[in-house]
């Protein structure tokens, strides 16, 4: 069942059958722990020969690895060896409705669908009914695409948000008494998930119909205060790079096909995706900070000093001795006429103010200091401040925290301002992130 004007495939889920441990199978999105290599040692040998999702996936920590075109070559092998072996139950065409909780919040709700990649664009400037929140870096499609390309299911880690301040969609399906097919601890400090399938027809329409009237013309410019904008109904949250990835192969396959029927329902047109409500009480934008590797720290801040004056921003460096308590950095405005960004090194800790910048947020000004002075630098994009303290105050490294991206007004910025600058905001932090479970397949036969 497909709702075009909406977007919505309502798909065929796969998920592990009864007798698996789903502690060993789920395992945390792959572009998570990218500067923890124990993380990922520890969860190989957790997981050892055990059927897991590990086996599925590369974690972007390995994707500059020597053996990595073979490895991608096993992760198909076993990927078909799960479903020779019906490691897998395809359950009836419908949703998958979770409830996680988090080391940081009780309960995060979500919405498993297919999302048709003819409704996405991710490039500037996009119109489309689903669009990017952050840039999309084309050097990072790549490796996603070898494995994707052959592989005969798909494993989400997407989440996609939805505006729905009335709570209409999501929340109001747990009062319906929808069939619970999973209930486990995830492994590694991850949680709690619940999930539920929602395979009836009444609930369906009722999801559709609550979606069309968010998407609708009037409705969503009345919304945000706009004349004659097309509408945004769901905006990139996590896996942004994972649903380019998709929609490049889709649009690679569009060129193959000549059947226009076959082309309307072929299983590579969609993605499956978590979908969540902006407004979830267990959603927290948290932001993302930066370290630099292998750098002379004097030599950056004294960059940083040239390159904002150099624009007319006032710039101002306070330092701290090391270890001194940095400050609980809060969210920014349009208005403010001061951005904050604190430092860490080695030798001290800092706060550098910001005065008069010329953009809105303060990732947006560093980033756009770090892309025109340091374009060659070694930059990792941290989740948490603690691994950010850790790292940062490594010899010749320099970590910059950021202040969190405001969830209010969100939608709205998006619509008229456009992509944000990449890594500029996570949902939630490193350990709330999406764990693969649910697979699909994505190859038509």
């Amino acid at each position: 069942m497909i709702f075009n004007d909406i977007g919505i495939q309502v798909p065929r889920v796969l998920i592990p059958r009864p007798d698996t441990d789903l502690n060993l199978w789920a395992v945390i999105a792959c572009d998570q722990y990218t500067s923890q290599p124990d993380y990922w040692k520890k969860v190989r040998k957790l997981v050892g020969n055990s059927p897991s999702t590990l086996h599925l996936i590369m974690p972007e920590i390995d994707l500059d690895a020597p053996e990595r075109d073979r490895r991608i070559r096993n992760i198909h092998k076993t990927m078909q060896h799960y479903l020779d072996k019906e490691l897998y139950l395809t359950l009836n065409p419908g949703f998958i409705l979770v409830d996680r909780a988090t080391p940081h919040a009780t309960s995060r709700k979500g919405l498993i669908v297919g999302l048709d990649l003819e409704c996405y664009d991710y490039r500037e400037g996009a119109k489309s009914l689903a669009r990017s929140t952050e840039g999309t870096i084309m050097d990072r499609l790549p490796p996603r695409i070898e494995i994707r390309k052959h592989a005969p299911i798909e494993l989400p880690h997407i989440m996609v948000l939805i505006d729905d301040p009335g709570k209409t969609v999501i929340e109001p399906l747990f009062d319906q008494d929808p069939e619970k097919i999973y209930d486990f601890d995830l492994m590694m400090h991850g949680g709690h998930i619940t999930g539920y399938h929602v395979d009836k027809r009444k609930l369906i329409e009722q999801i559709a119909t609550n979606l069309r009237h968010l998407a609708n013309t009037t409705t969503f410019n009345n919304k945000y205060g706009l004349a004659g904008k097309p509408p945004m109904l769901y905006a990139m949250g996590d896996g942004n790079h994972s649903f380019a990835t998709a929609k490049v192969l889709w649009d690679q396959i569009k060129q193959e096909i000549n059947d226009p029927e076959l082309l309307k329902n072929h299983p590579a047109r969609f993605a499956m995706v978590e979908l969540v409500n902006i407004h979830d009480e267990g959603l927290s934008f948290e932001p993302i900070h930066r370290v630099l590797f292998d750098v002379n720290k004097q030599d950056v801040l004294e960059r940083m000093r040239d390159f904002f004056t150099a624009q007319g921003t006032g710039f101002e460096l306070e330092t701290l001795d090391p270890g001194a308590a940095l400050e609980r950095l809060t969210p920014s405005s349009p208005n403010d006429s001061i951005q904050r960004i604190e430092f860490i090194t080695s030798d001290c800790n800092g706060l550098i103010r910001l005065r008069n910048p010329k953009l809105s947020l303060e990732v947006a000004s560093l980033q756009d200091f770090l892309d025109t002075t340091l374009p060659q630098a070694r930059i990792d994009y941290i989740h948490g401040k603690d691994v950010l303290l850790e790292l940062g105050s490594f010899q010749d490294n320099i970590g910059f925290c950021l202040p969190p991206v405001p969830k209010h007004n969100f939608f709205r910025s998006i619509i008229t301002d456009g992509a944000l600058p990449r890594k500029t905001f996570s949902m939630g932090e490193a350990d709330e992130k999406r764990f693969y479970l649910e697979g699909r397949r994505i190859v038509s036969g």
